[in-house]
């Protein structure tokens, strides 16, 4: 199994990876590395993010905006 985000605008269009597609091995890997990085997608213009496992949608979007 390969988990992977996608990253996407408010509008639910895909945005491209700002750095490549990062794969993690488990759902854990995957959360804690975007609880890291958030802010610098944020900043690369990503408004939310899906979960995807072998890519299937898990869940999503997560919103990266302070709420």
């Amino acid at each position: 199994m390969v988990w992977t985000w996608r990253y996407e605008k408010l509008d639910g269009s895909v945005v491209p990876a700002p750095n490549g597609t990062e794969e993690f091995p488990t759902q854990g890997d995957a959360e804690t590395w975007i609880g890291e990085t958030w802010k610098e997608l944020l900043a690369d213009g990503v408004d939310q993010v899906v979960l995807l496992e072998d890519g299937e949608k898990i869940y999503g979007p997560v919103s990266l905006h302070q709420q």
